[in-house]
């Protein structure tokens, strides 16, 4: 009696169970049948993810490779269809990374089309860009006729019947990251587009859309675009951090920031309505510094760093040089926050000091710096401070028979400070 009891139990345990495991997946299929009916399963969760979610709501049974066609149990293949794979490949010594673009099902050709040709663009379809960008192509081969957008081309040949039927996935493309440029950096949302056109030219014989999660680890353009505003917008706090530093503002050094806000800084717009924002954005930022506050100059050159590649930097630090040089002095306090600035934004010293001769003539200096000027440290012996002035001794000389009176005139000032510093350095 006890058996049978034990068994009556253990049967409707397991029949509970059963109902519990069904009513499970049923809210776990409503719910996905839901996001799809909203639309955003596209935006929020990549294809691996959805098939993932689909598997565990359907199936408590483990697949050893979910494909796409999982997504509706049985793939048109009266249609063309396409989906991309990450994968990585050898050229030689080097190996580089790709998307593995492969399509399946059918092209229906017209009967006077001799050959085919495949065409694949890819766009950034993340959601919540304005529009979709496309993604450019550093190979002139892939570029588009007198664009950077990418477009790539291959020819396929003569199709064997009017209606071609390719049944399993196959590999059409290797599309090279380093052929690439995408809009924006970070976790995004790509479309890959697959046509096939005649070769002699008109109406698309089939097209194919698909969508690929990728993270990319690089600045887009975009981002390239808007990191150089920001860029050039700081350069502008930090040549007014330069004209503050003896707590006024010359006029000239504030008519030479502001040209050259004028000149570099993009607008978006040629509109009168966007030279007016500017305009006020820059009288807000002198009335900042004339009511003597200060900014973390420190802190903007390390976003510059983060944002700027190194050649871009250095016309920052010439405007500075320049809004030193402008009211006709150079104080000690303002060489020293420009060899921070030089230090922070990270250009070297020999590239810096070319910088402070080029710009700044010798007999503006306050108090002349023979570590700056020359290049010439404590903590060289005799030997070497000889031969590093006899290096720029060499190179001022050549230049005071230059056409230029200018370049004269500091080449002269140079070969008297250089004879100043040998007294000094070596006796």
């Amino acid at each position: 009696m006890d058996k049978i009891l034990m068994s009556i139990l253990i049967g409707a345990a397991a029949s509970v169970s059963m109902i519990l495991l069904s009513l499970i997946r049923r809210v776990r299929v409503a719910e996905l049948i839901n996001r799809l009916r909203s639309g955003d399963f596209i935006r929020n969760i990549s294809f691996s993810d959805l098939i993932n979610y689909f598997k565990l709501a359907v199936s408590p049974q483990k697949k050893s490779k979910p494909s796409i066609i999982e997504l509706s149990h049985e793939l048109d293949l009266t249609v063309l269809n396409c989906r991309v794979k990450l994968s990585k490949h050898q050229d030689g010594d080097n190996v580089y990374d790709a998307f593995d673009v492969e399509i399946c099902g059918s092209i229906h050709a017209r009967r006077d089309v001799q050959s085919a040709t495949l065409s694949i663009s890819i766009v950034d379809a993340t959601n919540p860009e304005p529009k979709t960008n496309p993604a450019q192509a550093l190979v002139k081969q892939w570029q588009m006729p007198d664009s950077p957008v990418f477009s790539y081309n291959a020819k396929l040949g003569k199709l064997p019947h009017q209606v071609t039927t390719i049944s399993e996935w196959t590999s059409i493309a290797l599309l090279r990251l380093d052929w690439l440029v995408l809009p924006r950096k970070g976790k995004r949302e790509l479309m890959f587009i697959t046509s096939i056109f005649p070769a002699e030219g008109g109406e698309q014989l089939a097209c194919a859309r698909c969508y690929f999660e990728y993270h990319n680890r690089d600045y887009g353009y975009l981002d390239l675009k808007e990191n150089i505003q920001r860029s050039k917008t700081l350069a502008v706090a930090l040549a007014f951090t330069v004209s503050a530093t003896d707590n006024k503002l010359y006029d000239c050094e504030i008519e030479l920031i502001k040209n050259w806000s004028r000149e570099n800084i993009d607008l978006s717009e040629t509109s009168s309505k966007e030279s007016r924002k500017l305009e006020k954005a820059l009288k807000e930022i002198i009335t900042f510094f004339r009511e003597g506050n200060k900014l973390n100059s420190h802190d903007i050159c390390r976003e510059i760093v983060e944002i700027t590649p190194p050649a871009d930097r250095e016309p920052i630090l010439i405007l500075c040089l320049h809004v030193a040089q402008a009211n006709g002095s150079v104080t000690s306090e303002e060489l020293n926050l420009l060899k921070d600035f030089a230090s922070w934004l990270e250009i070297e010293a020999d590239k810096f000091r070319e910088m402070v001769q080029k710009v700044l003539p010798v007999n503006m200096y306050e108090v002349k710096d023979v570590e700056t000027i020359l290049g010439v440290t404590r903590d060289m012996n005799k030997d070497k401070a000889r031969r590093h002035l006899n290096k720029e001794y060499s190179k001022w000389s050549s230049r005071v028979t230059n056409s230029d009176p200018e370049i004269q005139s500091q080449a002269d000032q140079m070969l008297k400070f250089i004879a100043e510093a040998r007294s000094q350095y070596i006796g």
